[in-house]
């Protein structure tokens, strides 16, 4: 069984059991996908006891959890853990049972194959990202981060809240579509934190409160060029704190278009 869900931020309340109460008859074989801005490898100053129960907490779930990057990940810590092979694509395990799905790689989990591809480029710095070594003193840059603080601006501090990884590089594309050649251009799903141009463009109005970037046009190359499983009228179950969508619902919904 794989169930997905959206950011959490550094949040496990959606995963206690009077929110998510199909966990008393799932094992360490089912799969919680969190797709994107997972947020517990966070903090600028390494571990801390706020992350570490909350990944204890994960790791002593009777599923395994499996998370996507997104925009607020703290990749100079994330890119930090050993790559290993995992249901036939590389991952970096957190916990044992709580998994980094990288770019461009392409799972089996649960007699399905899946494309794992996160990354977004943030919204919220349109005033800009401060680095401290833009600044002679440390007493200079927080003089501007307070300055810009206080007067409500939009902005990230580089290596603290914002890291350029959250973009994909030219060579995480190219090895995506080189697994995806080696499957035929095929797979039944595709995990990501993003969306395609196309589609920004419906919810941003003509993309008047957006930029698309080579993230959102690749994804409109998948698209175009990938066969997968596509179905608008999946029906969610809610919950508190947010929606949990089960693989078999979507199965069958597909089987009943298909049918």
């Amino acid at each position: 069984m794989i169930y997905f869900t959206g950011d959490i931020h550094g949040g496990v309340e959606r995963f206690y059991p009077y929110s998510f109460n199909e966990q008393k008859t799932l094992t360490k074989n089912d799969y919680m996908i969190i797709c994107g801005d997972f947020g517990l490898i966070w903090d600028c100053e390494g571990t801390n006891p706020f992350e570490e129960e909350k990944l204890d907490y994960l790791e002593n779930r009777s599923y395994t959890t499996l998370f996507v990057d997104g925009n607020h990940e703290n990749y100079d810590r994330l890119n930090k853990y050993p790559i290993e092979e995992w249901h036939g694509g590389l991952v970096q395990k957190i916990r044992p049972s709580v998994i980094h799905l990288m770019r461009g790689q392409i799972y089996d989990i649960d007699g399905v194959s899946i494309l794992a591809f996160g990354g977004a480029e943030s919204h919220d710095i349109s005033d800009g990202i401060l680095d401290q070594n833009d600044y002679k003193t440390e007493a200079d840059f927080m003089d501007e981060y307070m300055k810009m603080r206080n007067t409500g601006k939009m902005f990230r501090v580089n290596h603290v809240s914002w890291w350029k990884e959250e973009l994909p590089t030219d060579e995480e594309i190219a090895l995506a579509k080189e697994n995806l050649a080696k499957h035929n251009n095929k797979v039944d799903y595709i995990v990501t934190h993003d969306t395609s141009s196309r589609v920004l463009h419906k919810m941003y109005d003509n993309c008047g409160g957006c930029t698309p970037n080579r993230l959102n046009d690749f994804f409109d190359w998948i698209e175009n060029n990938i066969e997968y499983k596509k179905d608008n009228k999946i029906k969610t179950s809610r919950i508190k704190f947010n929606e949990l969508d089960n693989i078999n619902d979507i199965e069958k919904k597909n089987n009943e278009v298909i049918g």
